[in-house]
């Protein structure tokens, strides 16, 4: 099979074919342009609109200019004005550049936590008013926003019933962690402390332990009347 990242330079040249044309092109057009059989050049054209790139535009009625014969109108297309929705993307180097430039920063551990409570109160749903949180039901809602944020969190249960730690078995921010650790662990365990906040959970984060095993973190949950 083809590699999608193969694909993209000819993609790219359907895409500024259409940009460069004074008026929508059919199919055939855009395949004589580029030298390519209708098939391929209707393929990277579907996709270009589904990427949202290009818009179809429907065929008029037979026999208007521009139609291909007396069957079924053509279709045409247009590219979209802005830029190449298809283009690369740098995420992983826009993430190095914040972090270093936070941790090198006074203060940035602190910083790093308070982003992350800000982020872990808005990744969670409020309950009702009045409505008091179960240990429970809060350690089940701080399971389901770490493992939708990709840790794999593993629950450990104390003599209580209640967990009292978590393992977090991956970690979405890996290659940060291991250069900015101070930066990003912090920012990890905000994300929890925020989330139980928002909760109005009988618990609290009070601690994370990073790469506290071979393959996992480890969070440590305490009551809340505890932990304050």
């Amino acid at each position: 099979m083809t590699d999608v990242h193969a694909r993209r330079p000819r993609r790219s040249a359907v895409l500024e074919a259409l940009r460069a044309a004074p008026s929508p092109l059919g199919v055939a057009e855009v395949a004589e342009r580029l030298a390519v059989h209708p098939n391929t050049a209707r393929f990277h054209l579907d996709a270009l609109v589904a990427e949202g790139a290009v818009d179809r535009i429907p065929g008029g009625q037979p026999g208007q200019p521009g139609q291909s014969g007396p069957g079924r109108p053509r279709a045409r297309y247009a590219a979209r004005a802005g830029m190449d929705r298809g283009g690369m993307r740098g995420y992983r180097l826009l993430a190095e550049i914040l972090v270093s430039r936070l941790a090198a920063g006074p203060g940035a551990s602190d910083e790093a936590t308070a982003a992350g409570r800000a982020w872990g109160r808005y990744l969670v749903a409020s309950p009702q008013p009045y409505r008091r949180t179960t240990p429970a039901e809060a350690v089940e809602a701080l399971l389901a926003l770490l493992a939708e944020l990709g840790f794999a969190p593993d629950a450990g249960t104390a003599a209580t019933g209640t967990p009292d730690r978590v393992r977090l078995r991956q970690c979405p921010f890996l290659e940060l962690a291991e250069a900015h650790g101070p930066v990003v662990c912090p920012l990890h365990l905000g994300l929890m402390q925020g989330a139980l906040d928002e909760l109005r959970a009988p618990l609290a984060a009070t601690r994370l332990e990073p790469f506290a095993e071979p393959d996992a973190c480890l969070a440590h949950l305490t009551p809340a009347a505890t932990a304050a």
